[in-house]
């Protein structure tokens, strides 16, 4: 089955890990593949993320990722369906803010996502239990 956010988010495979970044092949982080992707789809993005550090979670208890996707994305209630092309948001740890990103690009028993990864750049890595236990939304694309 034809997925386009998964088709354009898989152009970015390979796209080396860069904090902050979020130009194709060059560099980005797990927010910069989502923006990329959303320029991919629909142009121009719907506001400018502000400037972050890496660690900025450790420092804050606002939820600005979870924030800003209720803003620009549809949310996916709890018990609809595992779809492909959904956003997944990842609270890293118990009791930290939600501060990673992926693109749903699999389901079923192989479940797959794809997501920027320090080290690692933009991969589609296997949805295991512990990354699906860190899950704490999912939205799509409008």
């Amino acid at each position: 089955m034809e997925n386009a956010v998964v088709d354009a988010a898989r152009q970015w495979l390979g796209t080396p890990y860069v904090h902050q970044a979020s130009v194709k092949g060059s560099g980005a982080d797990c927010l910069g593949l989502i923006r990329g992707v959303w320029r991919d789809l629909h142009g121009d993005e719907p506001e400018a993320p502000p400037a972050y550090t890496a660690d900025w979670a450790e420092c804050n208890s606002a939820e600005v990722l979870q924030d800003a996707a209720m803003r620009h994305l549809v949310p996916v209630a709890r018990d609809d369906d595992w779809q492909a092309g959904q956003v997944l948001l990842f609270r890293m740890r118990q009791g930290a803010i939600a501060k990673h990103l992926g693109i749903l690009s699999q389901t079923g028993p192989e479940a797959r996502f794809l997501h920027a990864y320090t080290y690692h750049g933009v991969i589609e890595s296997p949805l295991t239990p512990p990354w699906q236990s860190r899950i704490v939304a999912r939205f799509c694309f409008p």
